[in-house]
């Protein structure tokens, strides 16, 4: 596995990538030890192994490797960073105050192609991997976004079982591809991240037996599929099965060539993979804060890179805007704030802005019009920030960017 090129931008990077002072439980996330990797065990809800963890879960766990292309696709660094302000809680506050204020190992934003700001705390690096937790899930939907392009996928109506003939006859399997995507099957499925969930006896299932038989004990609905978002990591998991299945190959594999390389990554990204040979889905993929952030302006660009289309623009489209979605996962329906698309979180507001978000406080949000990505990689006190200030910080943050360049 080669190692990233963070050693690369040196002295270039240092007004944009310089640390914050005093960033926020040094001592609990373990600076004194020097924020120590975890083990499989506890890499997850230990929060003293939280940031070592979280930026090298390819030294825990078994993954696949996504190479990098042979050429990257440039991201300068503007001339100068903006003066960015926002209102939180009364207060009128800066890039340096968040930073100050929320457990952010790396923040970024790009607007147009160019970094604006570039940051990282508790000693992370450019060269650094962070996780994505369930930001993977959004990637998830680009695969099937290729796939149907390809058509691999016949149609977005067909069931995930027509493709995974091992699933039929479960609730999963008998569900839509296009159902899946809204996290609509009707499978009631518990997720609170407390060790004792659903999804807690899911992964217990799936990495002690496998995919199939993980997805397949969770037998029953209780509503109609297609009538109600209610969030769950299996879902997911159900089309990495048919990915592998219409594509023949690992789908980090599939990825690689068709998303990593051709939207010019600067640096492998990793999985982390089941043992029966399938990626996480829900989550556990790997990348530096400037991956990410070409991820981004891959999206905010309707899926082109380098002057080629690597996503479908309608798919992407149906995916990320609100007022393509039924009523039920409009937002503020299908949840108090945020609507879903395909594996996407869809923001408030006639504009179409959209977010991958992930546990602990991993984010990418999106505006297409303004050409604008904010990337935040974090290590929150819990894995829900909607429970915590950060949730809501991060929101006024990023309304306080769009500002700058636009109105919400």
């Amino acid at each position: 596995m080669r190692c990233g090129r963070g050693a690369l931008y040196g002295m270039a990077l240092a007004a944009l990538a310089g640390p914050a002072l005093g960033a926020p439980d040094e001592d609990v996330l373990g600076r004194a030890q020097g924020y120590p990797i975890g083990r499989p065990s506890n890499w997850y809800y230990d929060e003293h192994v939280r940031v070592g963890s979280f930026s090298h879960l390819d030294d825990i766990l078994p993954h696949d490797t996504l190479d990098r292309p042979a050429a990257s696709l440039p991201l300068p660094n503007a001339a100068q960073m903006p003066r960015i302000e926002y209102r939180f809680e009364g207060q009128t506050l800066t890039i340096d105050d968040f930073l100050a204020r929320e457990r952010i190992t790396g923040l970024l934003l790009i607007r147009d192609g160019e970094v604006l700001v570039e940051r990282y705390q508790y000693d992370r690096k450019p060269s650094d991997r962070f996780v994505s937790h369930s930001m993977a899930k959004s990637i998830v939907s680009l695969a099937i976004g290729i796939a149907l392009a390809e058509e691999r996928i016949g149609s977005l109506d067909d069931t995930v079982a027509k493709y995974v003939p091992r699933l039929k006859g479960c609730p999963y399997g008998e569900t839509t591809i296009r159902n899946i995507l809204r996290m609509s099957s009707g499978v009631p499925f518990s997720e609170v991240y407390d060790g004792k969930d659903d999804l807690s006896r899911f992964n217990k299932t799936r990495y002690r037996k496998d995919s199939v038989v993980a997805l397949c004990q969770f037998d029953t609905r209780e509503v109609e599929q297609g009538t109600r978002f209610h969030y769950a990591s299996s879902e997911p998991v159900s089309l990495v099965l048919l990915l592998r299945e219409v594509t023949g190959q690992p789908l980090s594999d599939y990825l690689a060539s068709r998303l990593w390389q051709p939207m010019g990554a600067e640096a492998d990204a990793t999985w982390a993979k089941a043992p029966d040979g399938t990626v996480s889905g829900s989550g556990n993929f790997n990348a530096t804060l400037r991956d990410y952030g070409r991820l981004g302006m891959l999206l905010a660009n309707d899926g082109m890179a380098g002057g080629k289309q690597i996503v479908p623009k309608d798919y992407l489209l149906d995916a990320t805007e609100w007022h393509r979605q039924p009523h039920a996962f409009a937002p503020r329906q299908a949840t108090p704030y945020f609507g879903y698309g395909y594996l996407f979180w869809l923001f408030p507001g006639e504009k179409r802005r959209f977010a991958l978000l992930g546990v602990y406080g991993q984010a990418i949000f999106v505006d297409p019009e303004l050409k604008l990505v904010l990337v935040m990689t974090a290590a929150a006190k819990t894995a829900n920030v909607g429970q915590l200030p950060l949730g809501r910080e991060r929101d006024a943050l990023w309304r306080g960017v769009v500002r700058v360049y636009g109105s919400w």
